[in-house]
């Protein structure tokens, strides 16, 4: 009977840790959707610098930003240089409008465009909208676990779900362990080709949390060609006006 009950003890405490390791360790969508947040917080209003990169020039653009998660909505407007100041993007959904300054016209982009490139950079039409849907488009796993700039990090693989609206054929999704935030995401087309390559680096606090200062977008089909979005100024979980993202401030 003692040892019955001496087995019975020793079980009970092995299911006991088992079950705490289980709840200790995040699933996959757990650490996706703590990534994404993490950059974004409810809301948030900045400026940040973005620099175009190619073998033959180097441009500067100057840009201020704000952000609704409730809402998705998102207004972008061009402060330099001289010439493309004033233009204006707003997206709310999946919808995105720019507004052009030195012709005063507004353009809606279709969805034939969504892969063009944004103000002449690497980024696209498709990343404005990715952040809104980057959670619910993919089925995500663990593939693997991976030192990173000498960071513990896990390596997500985000597959497209059935009939989702998506460009990317898989992402390839590199998160580290101590904080939570991105390390380095991959772009694939269907083909399984390597399109782009984002990484981050500079982490620091801004804005009272802990953020990737320097955002970097590589043209792997262009050798040479890559932006680096850097954040100058950023506040979270503000209160933002709803006419902030109206087409009477896109226009005005």
């Amino acid at each position: 009977m003692k040892l019955t009950r001496y087995a019975l003890a020793i079980l009970f405490v092995i299911s006991l840790i088992a079950t705490t390791a289980a709840q200790d360790s995040p699933t996959a969508q757990d650490i996706l959707d703590r990534s994404e947040d993490q950059l974004k917080g409810r809301s948030s209003s900045g400026t940040y610098t973005m620099k175009v990169i190619t073998p033959d020039y180097t441009r500067s653009f100057s840009m201020e930003s704000h952000w609704v998660e409730e809402n998705d909505k998102a207004l972008i407007k061009v402060l330099a240089p001289k010439r493309e100041a004033g233009n204006k993007t707003l997206k709310i959904g999946n919808e995105i409008w720019m507004y052009l300054r030195n012709t005063e016209t507004t353009i809606k982009i279709p969805p034939s465009m969504m892969l063009q490139s944004w103000n002449g950079s690497d980024y696209t039409f498709d990343d404005l909208v990715r952040e809104s849907n980057i959670k619910t488009d993919y089925r995500v796993s663990i593939a693997d676990e991976v030192m990173i700039e000498d960071e513990p990090c896990w390596k997500l693989l985000l597959a497209p779900r059935p009939d989702a609206p998506v460009v990317w054929g898989k992402i390839h999704y590199w998160v580290r362990k101590q904080d939570y935030l991105p390390a380095k995401i991959q772009f694939f087309d269907e083909k399984n080709t390597l399109i782009r390559s984002q990484v981050f680096n500079d982490f620091r606090e801004t804005g009272g949390r802990k953020l990737p200062l320097a955002w970097i977008m590589i043209n792997e089909l262009k050798p040479g060609h890559k932006t680096v979005m850097v954040l100058d100024d950023v506040k979270f979980d503000i209160d933002i006006a709803d006419r902030v993202f109206s087409f009477q401030a896109l226009e005005r």
